[in-house]
This record gives C-alpha cells, sequence and structure tokens, in this order.
C-alpha cells in the first residue's frame, strides 16, 4: 500500500500554538475514525505541551492518549513521543522539520505548512521528501486560525 501525505496549509494569521491545536483536531479526526496515531513532535517539550492541549481540547469529546512508554501496554489510540516509535501504527502526525525516515511505515503522514516564511521552507523539503519517498501527496488549506 502506498503511503499517502496530506500537508494542510495554516492560514498567514496562525502561530505555533495554532498549528498545535490543528494537530490535536486531526488527532480527534483519525481516533473518531478508530485508527491508531503516533504524534511525532519535534523535542520533549513540544510532546508534553501536546500533551496538555490534548487534555484541554475538547471537554465534550475525550481523545485517549498518552505519552509513548506511559499508560497501557499496547498504547492509547493516540500516542506521542519525541523518538521513533516503536509499534505499528496507521497516521504519523509530524510536528517536526524534516520528514523522519520511517514515514513510509504509516498509511498516511499528517504535515503542516506553517505561516512563517523560513519553516514554510522547511515545510517544501518535507514534501519533496514525501515525493521522493513515492508517497501520493497533497495539500489542504486550513480555510481559519484555529483556537481554543
Amino acid at each position: 500500500m502506498q503511503t499517502q501525505a496530506t500537508f494542510h496549509v495554516m492560514p498567514e494569521s496562525s502561530d505555533e500554538q495554532n498549528l498545535l491545536f490543528y494537530a490535536c483536531v486531526q488527532s480527534a479526526h483519525f481516533f473518531r475514525q478508530q485508527k491508531k496515531v503516533f504524534v511525532l513532535a519535534k523535542d520533549q517539550a513540544q510532546a508534553h505541551q501536546f500533551d496538555e492541549l490534548l487534555w484541554q481540547f475538547d471537554p465534550d469529546s475525550f481523545v485517549p492518549h498518552n505519552l509513548v512508554g506511559e499508560g497501557p501496554k499496547q498504547g492509547s489510540p493516540v500516542e506521542i513521543g519525541w523518538q521513533p516509535p516503536r509499534g505499528r501504527r496507521q497516521i504519523l502526525i509530524n510536528l517536526t522539520s524534516t520528514m523522519p525516515n520511517f514515514a513510509g511505515n504509516y498509511s498516511h503522514v499528517i504535515d503542516f505548512v506553517p505561516a512563517i516564511e523560513a519553516d514554510k521552507q522547511l515545510a517544501r523539503d518535507r514534501f519533496r521528501a514525501c515525493r521522493q519517498m513515492g508517497f501520493l501527496v497533497e495539500t489542504q488549506t486550513v480555510e481559519q486560525t484555529v483556537q481554543k
């Protein structure tokens, strides 16, 4: 099966907090589809920040999640880490500045194109890397800044 990569183009008015919130939206979306998700953070601090944001994300719809190494032995439907995962999952949400070499192990990769110009160039590099890996690549525009 060929990996699909979707790059979400964030609005010009968005910042990193908006991007993380939208990553929560994506996590919840795939959880509701009963898909197992791995969120790859750029570092431990961002992993903890995302974990906290997901706890507060939607008070009416809890998304079971944990940091890698915490929670149930098989992991929660959404796992968050800053190192390569150990288990198999269907969805990778990439919050790092590069496309990890293990991205092809997933059926779908979610990535983001931030509003900041320097970060856009890194997103273009990730987009090219996905094409070079043979992924089916598409972009989607996030219509409005998401905030919580």
